[in-house]
């Protein structure tokens, strides 16, 4: 995706910072409950590929991770 090209912003916040946290993580927990996969965007110097890791679980994301990206599973079998 390409920034401002179908990217929604669902919450923000310090994780260093309680009450954003805890919205943080309840906004994590809901998009898995709704059937989300959740995956952090990577960097790898010089490459130029874009990349990311998937993350199942809050205490997953890297710290200084900028955002996570959520996205549908796939559909079929």
């Amino acid at each position: 995706m390409k920034p401002g090209h179908g990217e929604v912003l669902l919450a923000e916040g310090n994780p260093r910072v309680r009450e954003d946290e805890e919205r943080l993580v309840e906004e994590f927990r809901r998009q898995l409950d709704e059937g989300m996969w959740a995956a952090v965007p990577t960097t790898s110097p010089g490459s130029g590929r874009r990349e990311a890791r998937m993350v199942k679980a809050y205490g997953d994301i890297p710290d200084g991770a900028d955002r996570v990206i959520f996205f549908p599973r796939a559909s079929g079998g």
